[in-house]
């Protein structure tokens, strides 16, 4: 009886270890960190950004001046001129809240840039994964950068260096 109980016990062991599943970890962070044309466009990106903020805060400061001169004004002006400039005051507001959102609303320019210029290094990391995923019978790839559940990892189980290196960025 021993035998039989201690017989299943082992079995259960080997099918326990024959399901195991293998699981790997990458950090995006180190793994964008160490390609240059991220870094390249990441700066690409703050340029434009400034840019455009510039443009919007030329707008939002001539807004204020048109209500400087409105305010210094008001005792000479009559109703329908101050009716006129209030309004123009207003469309000028409205003029630079609209750029604001087209430049950097939810699907403004500036995602949609960001989108354009970050979807092929992306993808040619998700390649890159999951062909070593593929290779190593990884059925799972936590991202540790992003995965904030994990608490601890070990650094054996981290391939990130390894996708640095199929990517052509040897560490």
């Amino acid at each position: 009886m021993k035998k039989i109980i201690a017989l299943c016990g082992v079995m259960l062991l080997c099918f326990q270890a024959g399901i195991a599943q293998k699981f790997a970890l990458i950090d995006m962070e180190y793994i964008l960190k160490n390609i240059p044309a991220y870094e390249m466009t990441n700066e690409q990106l703050s340029q434009v950004s400034k840019q455009w903020q510039n443009e919007v805060e030329a707008i939002q400061q001539e807004a204020q001046n048109m209500y400087k001169a409105y305010q210094s004004d008001l005792v000479f002006l009559s109703a329908e001129m101050k009716t006129k400039r209030e309004e123009a005051i207003v469309q000028k507001e409205q003029d630079a809240q609209e750029l604001k959102r087209k430049y950097f609303g939810a699907e403004g320019e500036l995602y949609k840039k960001r989108e354009s210029l970050m979807k092929p290094i992306q993808d040619e990391i998700y390649t890159a994964v999951k062909e070593i995923s593929e290779s190593n019978n990884y059925q799972l790839v936590i991202d540790r950068a992003s995965a904030m559940s994990v608490i601890f990892a070990s650094p054996k189980i981290d391939i990130s260096n390894e996708v640095l290196r199929k990517l052509g960025y040897s560490k």
